[in-house]
């Protein structure tokens, strides 16, 4: 059986983009930011030549963080994006989440 080419072409992909309120945007940037400075610091931490331990911990700490913010963005999207879809009549929108949710549950 021949397998099926998945490589992304940029040029098939379609950019969809989202409003979102000053606020959200804030709010979610911030989360982004806090992130961003737990990364740097295991880098550091992996710099300095610190305990493999220390760093795990840091590194647990920092996925926990960034599945705090896929959980936070899911809940947003389902409650305006998906909602949205679902009464205007598009339907496969439920198809495109559950993909989704397979993918974040990985």
């Amino acid at each position: 059986m021949a397998q099926q080419d998945k490589t992304v072409h940029p040029e098939e992909c379609e950019v969809r983009h989202k409003e979102r309120s000053a606020e959200e945007q804030k709010t979610l940037v911030l989360r982004l930011n806090r992130i961003e400075g737990q990364i740097r610091g295991i880098r550091s931490m992996v710099e300095e030549g610190r305990y493999c331990v220390d760093i795990l911990t840091q590194v647990s700490a920092a996925q926990a963080a960034l599945n705090g913010f896929s959980k936070e963005l899911l809940a947003r999207h389902m409650k305006t994006c998906v909602k949205e879809d679902i009464l205007s009549g598009k339907e496969e929108t439920l198809d495109e989440v559950c993909g989704l949710i397979r993918r974040l549950l990985k």
